[in-house]
């Protein structure tokens, strides 16, 4: 099952502090919902306890965040990225768009509301960033 989502944030805040906002680990980490605990694990990745709700399935995921792509094995595996277009000497529109692929069980039972749930936490994370930067 592979799935895919797409949305901006007008973030106020010049390109180059965006981009380095986004390249920091523990900024990212600091702007994921539902989050217990993160750990760097490295200048560009890092690991996060997140509560995730699937419909009537509740509980803590563990998840290998890297800010560039690389194959994790993992049974889901989410890619979110951003475009930074400069709008103005201080404004900053933020394209994301997330792709993910799930295979196995993840697959046949969550599928529909997995892909609420991934978008909810992707449209957050961006949205999150925008509040961080906004201040």
């Amino acid at each position: 099952m592979n799935l895919s989502w797409d949305g901006e944030e007008n973030i106020p805040a010049a390109k180059e502090t965006v981009w380095s906002f986004i390249n920091d680990p523990a900024k990212i980490a600091a702007c994921l919902p539902e989050v217990e605990s993160t750990s760097i694990t490295g200048p560009s990745s890092f690991d996060a306890v997140v509560r995730v709700a699937l419909g009537p399935v509740k509980g803590k995921f563990n998840f290998k965040i890297a800010l560039v792509p690389r194959s994790l094995g993992s049974v889901v595996d989410l890619v979110a990225g951003a475009d930074l277009i400069a709008s103005g000497d201080r404004a900053t529109i933020l394209k994301w768009h997330g792709d993910c692929s799930v295979r196995g069980p993840a697959a046949t039972v969550g599928g529909r509301v997995l892909d609420a749930q991934a978008h909810r936490v992707i449209e957050t994370t961006f949205g999150n960033v925008k509040k961080a930067l906004s201040v």
